[in-house]
């Protein structure tokens, strides 16, 4: 309802500002002292002229830019409709003047040009003027309201990179005097920027003369401005400051900036994710934008930790609603509360369900008639799965298949299932329950109007239950860190990064696709840990002991994204790769989604693996030693593979 309102207010003020400007060039055109006939043409063309002027703006989507947030982008889309417009006003008047003689009547609408050149300046100032007025009062009472807190000491802080991220920064700074951060200035390696200022503050060296710039200007801090810095570059940052004895921070990565601002509460120390940090990833925001703007959206597992991240995401391209399935209620509770802050004007709808209730899911379904549907609910943990598989099987298979039946049923336009790595080749309970869900969806695609596709990625930085936060809970406990295998390595990716390629690869698939991230290089788990451990202050193996613990059931020493590597295509998109694996004969499938529901319904781990084994050849339990017995050929062509097969986590 506010978001409604918000919505027509803005409107009602763009068309008074539309017929201000039109009756004001009328105006200014004749000295204020129009004549007669002049007022009689202004009362005449001003519908018509606001109202077309008013449609251009939309079909270049001003309408649609927060108010709040106005910047160059949006101010030559304002410039291109006020042109547009003014260049069909031009063409109105040559057509009416031309006609005239033989038509007199038409002489009142003919406005005279010198009007029209005045109303485009008008226009133009006034449509992009209100917005940046807003702006202006909006970050005024932030400030003001920030001010008015507890005042704290400035600290004297020098910022490295003085680039896009330096300059959001900078902007930033400039409206928290509260949080005390006072810029002394930058260091940057581009020669050409020394010497410069940048929103006020002085580009004083390259960054390897940190120790001796900041001791010269008083700097007590280091402030790393770098957004899109890969992670070697983070790592010799930090290490710089280390030296000079200085603590060292950091502003997000780009991937997790999604709105172009740089928010001051984010600043937090250098992290894992940072010394890992890769190339930001390049995304067509107008595609994903087309997918889902205006539309009705559905996210199962909306509270876990890709779920809440790929909400978070499509709450940012302003769906007309957002519907979020969890059955935790305490993990929808934070989400929803999360977004309603904020995106308040976005209708966003908490549903407690579980993806194995049909009746609950159906009711779903009927009720709010989501037009897109991205899957991320699922037991994830590979050990808890060998131990409970017939709950895998339950909420993996059966839940993917109520949940892509009721999409094809329902004619909902695109279906986004979040797989896994482990689905290849799998040596576990969980990864071949995953791989069944693929196969299963692929099937579906080719009998469906629906576009299902499948997005595969390895292992996430900080995921709840992933090796991060364990890690950091031991070291903080003074440890021991356990690692199970010195040799054990994993492909890894930031949350939001693969939350932003999932939303790419849902907005490219044409259906029956399964796209994969390219992860990068594989991380050894050991790395992680001495990198954590350095990271909190502590010496590796002298403050804080590394200890082997052996893999665990299930596990395997390196993960694959995908085999057979020569079969791979190239998409688009840097990132992205796609498989189009055959699917599986769909009587077929269905023989083996009865074997498995009747295994399942036993709970019999024998049972399951057996069934399991069945639908997915290649599907081999691991030995004592944590590696798989080759597997048997398999009876169908094997899975598309990423161009780098590299050992992963």
């Amino acid at each position: 309802m506010r978001r409604h309102v918000i919505r027509l207010s803005q409107t009602v003020i763009d068309m008074g500002v539309l017929s201000l400007a039109f009756s004001l060039a009328f105006f200014i055109r004749f000295d204020w002292r129009p004549p007669t006939d002049m007022l009689g043409r202004l009362a005449l063309t001003v519908p018509y002229v606001v109202l077309g002027q008013y449609l251009l703006l939309w079909l270049f989507g001003v309408p649609k830019f927060s108010w709040r947030y106005i910047g160059i982008r949006e101010v030559w889309r304002i410039l291109a409709a006020a042109v547009v417009a003014t260049m069909v006003l031009v063409w109105s008047r040559v057509a009416l003047g031309a006609f005239q003689d033989t038509y007199p009547y038409l002489r009142h609408g003919v406005v005279p040009l010198g009007v029209i050149a005045t109303n485009f300046v008008l226009t133009l100032l006034g449509i992009a003027g209100v917005r940046v007025l807003r702006r202006i009062l909006g970050e005024h009472l932030e400030t003001s309201r920030r001010v008015r807190g507890p005042k704290r000491e400035l600290v004297p802080t020098m910022m490295v990179g003085a680039g896009q991220g330096g300059v959001m920064m900078t902007k930033e700074l400039a409206n928290r005097p509260d949080l005390g951060l006072r810029a002394v200035g930058f260091l940057d390696d581009d020669p050409s920027k020394v010497g410069t200022v940048v929103n006020g503050v002085p580009v004083l060296g390259p960054s390897d003369r940190l120790a001796e710039l900041c001791e010269e200007h008083g700097a007590k801090q280091v402030l790393i401005t770098m957004a899109s810095a890969p992670g070697e570059t983070i790592r010799r940052i930090a290490s710089l400051a280390e030296s000079a004895d200085l603590p060292v921070q950091i502003i997000p990565g780009l991937f997790e900036i999604a709105d172009g601002r740089v928010a001051l509460e984010r600043i937090r120390p250098v992290a894992i994710e940072d010394l890992l940090r890769r190339e930001p990833v390049q995304l067509d925001v107008d595609a994903i934008a087309e997918d889902l703007r205006e539309r009705v959206v559905l996210v199962t597992g909306a509270g876990g930790s890709i779920g809440s991240e790929i909400c978070r995401q499509i709450a940012s391209f302003e769906p007309n609603r957002l519907l979020l399935v969890e059955r935790s209620e305490n993990n929808l509770f934070q989400i929803h509360r999360e977004l309603a802050a904020t995106h308040p004007s976005l209708e966003v709808t908490p549903l407690i369900a579980d993806v194995t209730d049909l009746p609950r899911m159906s009711e779903l379904f009927a009720e709010y008639g989501p037009s897109a549907v991205f899957h991320a609910a699922a037991h994830k943990h590979v050990p808890m799965m060998e131990w409970n598989a017939a709950e895998a099987i339950k909420n993996n298979v059966f839940g993917t298949r109520t949940v892509a039946d009721l999409a094809h049923e329902r004619g909902v336009e695109s279906f986004v299932m979040i797989s896994t790595d482990k689905a290849v080749n799998p040596t576990s309970v969980m990864g071949a329950s995953k791989r069944v869900a693929e196969m299963y969806v692929q099937a579906l695609a080719g009998r469906s109007e629906t576009r299902f596709v499948t997005v595969r990625f390895g292992n996430v930085l900080g995921s709840a239950g992933s090796v991060i936060p364990i890690f950091k809970e031991q070291i903080a406990k003074g440890g021991p860190v356990t690692v199970t295998h010195p040799e054990m390595q994993r492909y890894f990716m930031t949350i939001p990064e693969a939350c932003q390629l999932v939303l790419q690869a849902g907005s490219m698939g044409a259906g029956g696709e399964i796209f994969i991230l390219d992860m990068g290089d594989p991380v050894k788990i050991v790395d992680l840990a001495r990198d954590l451990i350095q990271l909190s202050g502590l010496e590796p193996d002298v403050d804080v002991a590394i200890e082997f613990s052996g893999v665990r059931p299930g596990e395997k020493l390196f993960e694959e994204l995908c085999i057979d590597a020569e079969n791979a295509e190239k998409t688009g998109h840097p990132n992205i790769y796609v498989g189009r694996r055959p699917a599986a004969e769909w009587d077929q499938m269905l023989d083996s989604l009865s074997s498995l529901k009747d295994a399942a319904s036993v709970a019999n781990r024998a049972r399951v693996v057996a069934s399991l084994q069945r639908c997915v050849p290649e599907y081999v339990e691991p030995d004592a030693g944590g590696e798989s017995s080759p597997s048997p050929p398999p009876s169908e062509p094997t899975p598309i593979a990423l161009v780098r097969a590299h050992p992963v986590e």
